[in-house]
């Protein structure tokens, strides 16, 4: 080998390899130990509604730690991801000594339950509103049709004047819903199914001069009435 000029460049050059990376990573080392760069700024984009500042700083105290190659970059947008109204951010660096993060609001469909919204996408999150929003409710991990149904169903009634104020999935997965006007609906348990007897329904309700607060659409060719004194 040591007679061989081709095998001894090979070695030179495999040792200058090795020594150029223990340089880099010893350099890359003190880079991000060194209080040099410090990160001195973080810029918020995006359209903010809810979100407020104080509750953006309150997020990221602490968090904004080392320097501008060391700061945990994942670590801030989760703190801001855990924000009630943030449904998505995503932070980088900019040079020399800032962040940018760019945050994703939720806009509100629905509330959900007792204590928390569903946007529109069809998820849960638990931030609060004083907006005038219909109601939902159902099994865990029903948000997304709940919300998909809701937009067929207030489709569907819009002849009649009236628009869906609450959506109900019950626990055995029967579909029910409440109006602007007050009546009450009962569409059963398939989905499909029950689009087509709510559409067939406001046909025929659209033409007529009914009076009444419940009206069951169970039935395969039909539907049942209820007067609002009570007599169907």
């Amino acid at each position: 080998m040591w007679d061989n000029p081709r095998q001894l460049n090979m070695l030179a050059g495999f040792l200058v390899g090795l020594v150029v990376l223990a340089f880099t990573l010893v350099a890359l080392q003190l880079g991000m130990r060194s209080t040099l760069w410090p990160v001195r700024d973080v810029t918020i984009q995006g359209e903010l509604r809810h979100t407020m500042r104080a509750e953006i700083e309150a997020a990221l105290h602490g968090r904004v730690h080392g320097n501008f190659f060391s700061v945990d970059v994942v670590e801030v947008r989760n703190a801001l991801e855990r924000l009630p109204w943030v449904r998505r951010a995503a932070v980088r660096r900019v040079w020399p000594d800032s962040l940018e993060a760019t945050i994703e609001e939720h806009v509100a469909l629905a509330r959900w339950g007792e204590g928390a919204l569903v946007n529109t996408h069809g998820e849960r999150f638990p931030g609060g509103s004083k907006e005038q929003l219909p109601r939902f409710s159902g099994p865990r991990g029903s948000e997304g049709e709940v919300a998909h149904r809701y937009l067929r169903f207030n489709e569907l009634v819009a002849p009649l004047g009236a628009r869906v104020e609450e959506v109900i999935l019950t626990p055995r997965l029967a579909w029910q819903l409440k109006l602007s006007n007050g009546v009450r609906l009962a569409l059963g348990r398939d989905a499909e199914a029950a689009e087509v007897r709510l559409e067939r329904f406001v046909e025929s309700a659209a033409r007529g001069t009914w009076r009444y607060d419940y009206v069951d659409l169970r039935y395969p060719n039909g539907f049942a009435l209820r007067l609002p004194d009570g007599k169907g």
